[in-house]
């Protein structure tokens, strides 16, 4: 069975039966009539994937892949933050009239910055340090800037990827402020493992692990329900995925350059509604 199915179920039982709510306090998220969006919650969960032995893909329900994917190679290659350069309409609620998030997520993976190595953005100087310093402990990236939170249209939520080579392996950690179960953990899971393939392939190195440490890990109020029938559901096979080979430049890589294999999945058709 997916191991991420696993860890998904995991995750969800540990929150639902062990977490504490925050209804005794004000909430910022609202759902579309208005209404607070309060959350079951744990703090501080830590999964480890390993890319090596299979992809981390939920098969309880699908997970819109190449859609993940766009929205990673938005922030991390196009280092966009105007959703007019995205395919998806998920970031449609947090734009403005001219469709910017203002100075969050892509807008910070491109700002440029005075290294000892010469000026670089983040992706560049990760970029040169896997080439030129593989064992450095300074392969990372964070783009929870305080100076430029008053002009961001959302905080960001997966904030930091620190990268580690180790035996030829890349590995990855992934730190996370906030974390709505049902709706983003294995879309964040799934593009951070992809982006991880990505980083190895032109770099060098063979996949390692993704670990992902999710600091308030949260199962809102109106998705206790169908949390609990993905939980009565089994798991199927995990799928398989296979990157473009020929690719050695980061930045040649599109949502084309991979391809999933034998990806099934169980159909879910309930509406979730999604907190503001």
């Amino acid at each position: 069975m997916s191991y991420a199915d696993q860890i998904f179920k995991e995750n969800c039982r540990q929150i639902l039966e062990q977490g504490s709510w925050d209804t005794a306090f004000p909430v910022r998220p609202r759902w579309e009539d208005g209404t607070a969006a309060h959350t079951k919650r744990c703090f501080a969960i830590c999964n480890r994937y390993d890319l090596s032995r299979e992809f981390p893909l939920l098969t309880l329900r699908r997970t819109y892949f190449k859609s993940a994917l766009d929205e990673i190679l938005w922030i991390w290659q196009k280092k966009s933050n105007n959703i007019a350069e995205l395919s998806s309409h998920i970031w449609d609620s947090w734009a403005d009239a001219e469709g910017s998030i203002g100075k969050a997520y892509g807008y910070q993976m491109g700002v440029k910055h005075h290294f000892p190595e010469g000026e670089m953005d983040q992706v560049d100087m990760v970029l040169h340090l896997l080439k030129h310093d593989p064992q450095s402990r300074r392969i990372l990236t964070n783009i929870f800037v305080h100076s430029d939170l008053a002009e961001m249209r959302l905080y960001p939520c997966a904030y930091s990827l620190t990268l580690h080579v180790d035996n030829g392996r890349l590995n990855g950690l992934l730190n996370q402020r906030s974390q709505d179960m049902l709706v983003a953990n294995n879309w964040n899971v799934c593009q951070y493992s992809a982006l991880l393939l990505m980083l190895a392939q032109v770099s060098g190195f063979q996949p390692g692990e993704l670990v992902h440490m999710i600091a308030d890990a949260h199962i809102y109020d109106r998705h206790i329900p169908l949390v609990e029938k993905l939980l009565e559901r089994e798991p199927l096979p995990g799928p398989k995925l296979e990157l473009d080979p020929g690719i050695r430049d980061f930045y040649a890589f599109t949502t084309e350059s991979f391809r999933l294999l034998d990806y099934q999945y169980h159909e879910f058709t309930d509406s979730i509604p999604v907190a503001i």
